[in-house]
């Protein structure tokens, strides 16, 4: 069984998106994967093989009995969550503070944002430089300080209301604002880059606070980036322990996507090109064309991996009174009508199968009839490759907070389904 332990050292290592695809792409290569480029040629493609643009990544496994037009078993994540990210002009400042002027990112819960030690991490564009450094920050640097209680009596009783582009810029020292002083510390970071080479960059904050076991007997996780950083590192075991032992001749893929928080209409999101090319890629690759892709799209499956709301036992009028879902309860299978989630009956039942092959219990999620839920990439990825997807995920609290809750037993186990979801 995967471990809960390696999830809370992969969360460590992705600060940001590109932290994630380095972490993942150090695990591929250690497992006896290569690393191809987009724009360059890529051989007979037959090798275990990934790509990566940004903050997204595609690794794909071809078993021995694969032909050009066996069909794909995916498994989709995405790298990002809701913060906040850094703006062109970062430079501001008011009453005596120097401040970082941000943006908020994704459906974030902005008062868990408040009052905590923050870092910075992402990556910088620098002259010369083919590719982007990555940047990571890992001591307290900013801030976002909350009104006290003194100042705002009525807090506790009419609830906190705060406007992002008031509220939400932190702090990172005092004196006057300093035109240039952000990217001469960013320069610095960078090992003594000069200020003048920086050309842009995809920065944000992310808490300090490192993931850990929680509770009385250290059954819970409790960290940032749940989601769907957990969902990415599922996707990534998975494809680790099944692609050796493959069996019949579905070829495994696992693709992790940016800026799903936002909609995924980006080079880098669901909603874009990326995976339809890879794979026809690695069709074309293989000696196949056109016709033996589309083939083998539809001969596909993919499994929609993205967190899912457990029933709050503070709010439980929240949730659908028939469908409970309890944290540690195993894998959840969401299901919505109106296709936010890409789950129907043949697909749920492919999962629920895979869960049963690996020994693990599953809960089914729908929402309330007068609540609208999220929506995740797997409606995404049907629709643009015409793929029949299921959506499961973990259970968990708190979502999009900057600190979020899960059990420690579903991670190992969503890894496990999903492992087994690839060998069909």
């Amino acid at each position: 069984m995967h471990s809960v332990d390696d999830l809370l050292a992969f969360v460590s290592e992705a600060p940001s998106p590109y932290h994630a695809v380095a972490e993942a792409s150090r695990r591929l290569v250690a497992a006896g994967f290569t690393e191809l480029e987009l724009a360059r040629e890529w051989g007979d493609g037959a090798g275990p093989s990934f790509v990566i643009r940004g903050g997204a990544l595609v690794a794909w496994s071809v078993p021995a009995a694969s032909t050009v037009s066996s069909g794909f078993r995916i498994i989709g994540a995405h790298t990002d969550s809701p913060n906040l990210r850094v703006k062109p002009r970062p430079d501001t400042g008011a009453a005596g503070w120097r401040q970082i002027a941000v943006e908020v990112y994704g459906g974030a819960l902005w008062n868990s944002w408040l009052d905590r030690d923050l870092g910075l991490s992402g990556r910088v564009a620098v002259r010369g430089h083919a590719d982007a450094l990555l940047l990571r920050v890992d001591r307290p640097l900013l801030r976002i300080p909350q009104l006290a209680i003194h100042l705002d009596r009525d807090v506790n009783g009419s609830g906190l209301n705060l406007n992002p582009q008031q509220h939400l810029t932190p702090v990172w020292g005092v004196g006057p604002v300093s035109e240039g002083d952000f990217v001469e510390f960013l320069a610095a970071e960078l090992g003594g880059v000069p200020p003048a080479d920086l050309t842009g960059w995809d920065l944000m904050v992310h808490d300090l606070t490192p993931p850990t076991l929680l509770g009385r007997h250290q059954e819970l996780v409790a960290s940032a980036r749940l989601d769907n950083i957990c969902s990415a590192w599922a996707g990534i075991e998975a494809l680790i322990s099944s692609a050796p032992s493959a069996a019949g001749s579905a070829v495994q893929v696992v693709c992790l996507f940016d800026h799903e928080e936002v909609g995924s209409t980006s080079a880098t999101g669901a909603d874009g090109a990326l995976l339809a090319q890879v794979l026809e890629r690695s069709v074309i690759s293989r000696g196949g064309g056109r016709d033996h892709f589309i083939q083998a799209l539809a001969g596909s499956l993919c499994a929609s991996a993205d967190m899912a709301h457990a029933t709050h036992p503070n709010y439980p009028d929240r949730h659908e009174p028939g469908h409970h879902i309890a944290i540690d309860g195993g894998p959840v299978v969401k299901v919505n009508a109106s296709q936010r989630y890409a789950t129907d009956g043949i697909t749920a039942s492919a999962m629920i199968e895979a869960c049963d092959r690996a020994a693990v219990p599953h809960q089914v999620f729908v929402g309330r009839n007068d609540q609208a839920c999220g929506s995740t990439i797997g409606p995404l990825t049907a629709a643009r490759l015409g793929i029949a997807t299921v959506d499961v995920g973990v259970a968990q609290l708190s979502m999009h907070s900057a600190r979020e809750l899960c059990g420690a037993d579903d991670p190992p186990r969503l890894a496990a389904a999903l492992g087994q979801f690839l060998l069909p």
